[in-house]
């Protein structure tokens, strides 16, 4: 199959399929001196995902969880709790509604409307997730339960509080590692905050 003018797919395995699924590509790139190369590359795939700033205005706060993450642990985190937007995969669902869904279950709030900022692809060159980015302004007040996560999804989630005048710090600082939260933060720093 030829995947466009450049790229033919000549064969497919799948070489594990559990939460994700790992296949082994076999294709044949065709170079712009018109050598064709036959290249073996192997691509997880999970799933795409979403993420969502949430921020009040008033209040003029940001909102992130912490929860364990066992790569990041296993990567040399001191105690794999960092701290991330909220976010999850779609599991088949639109990618609004499935943010929705998460802010609810991650964070105990109730929102109606997310604003989509972007799309882009988290790890390109081993993965095929992409990531829809959102952002949600809501009131701090108005959590309608408490949260933590779906504990069926083996999730202990921690809500985190921060000033709008936190958000330069928390970036310089690296307290935050996971790419779609500094995204995100870097997003805040210039649509949000008085520069």
């Amino acid at each position: 199959m030829r995947l466009d003018q450049k790229v033919a797919l000549v064969k497919e395995t799948i070489l594990y399929k559990g939460w994700s699924t790992l296949k082994q590509f076999l294709v044949h790139y065709t170079r712009e001196d018109g050598k064709i190369e036959h290249q073996i590359r192997e691509i997880y795939d999970s799933g795409d995902g979403a993420a969502v700033l949430m921020f009040d205005p008033d209040a003029r706060k940001i909102l992130l969880i912490r929860q364990f993450r066992l790569a990041a642990l296993l990567n040399g985190h001191e105690n794999g709790f960092i701290v991330e937007c909220c976010a999850g995969m779609l599991d088949a669902l639109h990618p609004e509604a499935a943010i929705i869904k998460e802010i609810f279950e991650e964070t105990g709030y109730t929102v109606q409307h997310v604003n989509k900022i972007y799309e882009a692809f988290a790890t390109p060159g081993a993965h095929m997730e992409k990531i829809h980015f959102f952002t949600c302004a809501f009131q701090w007040q108005d959590k309608s339960h408490a949260g933590g996560g779906d504990i069926a999804e083996q999730e202990e989630i921690f809500i985190e509080c921060y000033d709008y005048a936190d958000v330069s710090g928390l970036l310089r600082n690296g307290n935050i590692v996971d790419c779609k939260t500094i995204v995100l933060l870097q997003w805040a720093l210039l649509h949000l905050i008085d520069n």
